[in-house]
């Protein structure tokens, strides 16, 4: 099973995706900003009956003011997911630096266990 993450870790563009991570986290941001400046629309109330206007008008007004609310809550849960993938966005930032840091260790340790291993067999032949 080891073997097969390891495989399919060796597939990943590590350098894209490094390179990419920065310009994702800025997206997010970007994201964030622009829907935090938005101020929220606040529903007028429906005016009330005049006298011999018809009853689909207020109908109306009741339904557009209701559409505006339920927008608005829209916004909301759009402010809130836009936070997340901000989240979201850092965290995989900092999760490839630190796979890109355990990569390069990785490498100069396998190169120091090589070396090592090469120097003790030419002790042993010698």
């Amino acid at each position: 099973m080891a073997l097969g993450w390891f495989s399919l870790l060796k597939t990943v563009p590590w350098s894209d995706v490094i390179a990419t991570a920065p310009v994702v986290a800025d997206g997010a941001k970007r994201l964030w900003k622009s829907m935090a400046k938005k101020p929220p629309v606040v529903p007028t109330p429906a005016p009330t009956a005049v006298a011999g206007e018809p009853a689909s008008l207020n109908q109306l007004q009741a339904r557009v003011a209701a559409l505006e609310l339920g927008a608005e809550e829209m916004r909301a849960q759009l402010r809130v997911s836009s936070e997340l993938i901000q989240s979201l966005a850092e965290q995989n930032k900092e999760l490839v630096q630190t796979v890109e840091v355990h990569r390069v260790r990785l490498l100069w340790a396998s190169t120091g266990v090589v070396a090592l291993v090469l120097a003790v067999a030419w002790l042993a032949t010698h």
